[in-house]
């Protein structure tokens, strides 16, 4: 059995991103990511500051229930890059064996069978404000794969710092138009701890993304959100 390196387990707390924004979940975060995304706010999970520990499946799931006891049935599955990680697919079957529903987020780049037993999927390829490049034939087909899959769901997931991402994220849209779209705001202020000054700052960047949206013949079926988590406890890890 693969051991998976695991950076956290926390919650239950709410999601703050993506299709599932406001789901009562407990977060199981992993390290190791194959990008180096310039904004990253996990950046903790490959730049070696902290060390995962390599844990059995079983090993997570007492871990998990340890902390969430009995309020909640949805975990979310989270990095760095969680598709790095064959080992996970012990952790899915024996969660759903427990009736817990399962969501993850990647960029869409490391193929694992277990995605088709997510329930809920989000793709959130990087744009150019990232630094990275996407490869869209990869792209192509983790959309096509996730597709095939009843009763789960998939969506796509861009965050917006400048105009050329919000063009980029137009770009993705047009490229998968029968995948819900979400687009969010972007943290470009990761190292502070005033968190009045960061909500009112991501607002004004929420209110400007939303005025963007509105204005775009391109968007009209994405939908806009800000950072949820972000907006109630700031740059705080763990919550």
């Amino acid at each position: 059995m693969k051991k998976v390196p695991v950076l956290e387990t926390f919650g239950p707390t709410i999601q703050g991103e993506g299709m599932v924004i406001g789901q009562k979940t407990m977060f199981l975060r992993t390290g190791g990511c194959d990008y180096r995304c310039s904004w990253c706010d996990s950046a903790f999970t490959w730049d070696g500051s902290q060390k995962p520990d390599l844990m059995e499946a079983e090993e997570i799931i007492e871990q998990l229930k340890k902390q969430g006891g009995d309020v909640f049935n949805h975990v979310t599955i989270s990095g760095g890059n969680p598709a790095l990680h064959s080992g996970l697919a012990e952790v899915i079957s024996q969660l759903q064996s427990l009736g817990i529903k399962t969501a993850v987020e990647t960029q869409g780049t490391m193929w694992q069978d277990w995605m088709r037993e997510i329930d809920d999927v989000t793709i959130s390829p990087k744009p150019p404000s990232s630094g990275m490049e996407t490869n869209w034939d990869q792209l192509d087909m983790y959309v096509n794969e996730l597709l095939e899959r009843p009763g789960k769901d998939i969506s796509l997931k861009v965050v917006i710092f400048d105009e050329a991402d919000l063009a980029y994220a137009a770009n993705v849209h047009e490229r998968y138009p029968q995948v819900e779209m979400f687009l969010q705001t972007g943290n470009d202020q990761l190292e502070t701890s005033n968190n009045g000054w960061l909500l009112s700052h991501l607002l004004e960047k929420y209110e400007w993304l939303v005025e963007k949206v509105l204005r775009s013949e391109r968007l009209n079926e994405v939908k806009v959100l800000p950072q949820l988590h972000t907006l109630l406890w700031g740059n705080k890890q763990g919550v």
